[in-house]
């Protein structure tokens, strides 16, 4: 019997990008870009999934000042995004010192990102009437390590729906990709990447978490980066389903079985439910949004 192999990462993402509706034909993605091996992966599946998928993508990437290889490692990626026809630029910005600097070094690049959004789009005449996001790599493992760290800090049930696969104009194509998938796609297409050693560094709460305590449960679990996501997706989810299934969609009036029935695919995640409604129009469910949204009968 022929062993099955695990999807290569272009059709995880191909299929994370048509179960989420994260993207359309015609909509800009800003691809943040570290030089890093998740990011680096990133930048080469969009890149030649663009195409095929009507996208107009760019890369960019932000130099925090804290480490001076990250002059490389940018320069590393602008000379990758090159040779694959993807257009690149960077921001240098300013992380003051003191503590939570992962915390604050989080903040300054997702502003810094969103500059960079609003000026490629000006620059490309785009602004209008398509879609803009800014698509980052994280995976499953990242996703997964995010809830114990959450878990280990205390919080609530609605603080472990972390990394969801779109937050507005936010978008994570490799939600659904585990890190050895990453890795695979690295080594079979040859993609140069660097590595950051922060990312070793014990001081850091999450790199405990990778290194050791998800690596033992992983012994206790083999399936537990999996349980994990399962359990940020249900975080997300509303308490009552029914409240966020409106009256009307999109000039069409809902009726109360239309509503119950779209309440029931959002409670069960139910992303293949299809409600049909007068006019030839069917209503579904978006999961990353939790909205109800109308596509066309073909």
């Amino acid at each position: 019997m022929r062993r099955s192999h695990p999807p290569a990462l272009f059709k995880i993402v191909e299929r994370t990008i048509a179960d989420e509706h994260l993207f359309g034909a015609g909509d800009f993605v800003l691809i943040a870009v570290s030089g890093g091996p998740d990011s680096m992966a990133l930048l080469h599946v969009l890149a030649k999934l663009a195409p095929r998928l009507g996208l107009r993508v760019v890369a960019h990437g932000v130099d925090h000042g804290l480490r001076p290889a990250a002059v490389e490692e940018l320069a590393l990626a602008q000379g990758f995004a090159s040779e694959i026809g993807v257009p690149f630029a960077s921001t240098r910005v300013h992380v003051r010192p003191g503590p939570n600097l992962m915390a604050r070094a989080r903040e300054v690049r997702y502003a810094a990102l969103e500059a960079a959004l609003l000026e490629w789009t000006e620059r490309d005449g785009s602004e209008g009437g398509h879609g803009r996001f800014i698509a980052t790599a994280h995976h499953a493992d990242d996703r997964a390590e995010t809830v114990l760290i959450r878990l280990l800090r205390g919080t609530g049930p609605a603080g472990l729906a972390v990394l969801a696969p779109r937050a507005s104009r936010l978008v994570r194509p490799f939600v659904r990709a585990r890190r050895t998938d990453i890795v695979a796609h690295l080594e079979r297409h040859r993609v140069p990447h660097a590595h950051d050693p922060t990312n070793d560094d014990p001081r850091f709460l999450r790199t405990r978490v990778r290194r050791e305590l998800l690596p033992f449960l992983a012994e206790l679990s083999p399936r537990i980066v999996e349980h994990l996501c399962d359990l940020a997706d249900a975080a997300k989810e509303p308490r009552s389903p029914a409240e966020v299934v409106p009256d009307v969609v999109g000039g069409h009036r809902l009726g109360r079985a239309h509503r119950t029935e779209l309440a029931r695919a959002l409670k069960n995640r139910n992303r293949k439910a299809r409600v049909p409604l007068p006019g030839g129009r069917i209503a579904t469910v978006d999961l990353s949004s939790r909205e109800i949204v109308l596509i066309k009968v073909r």
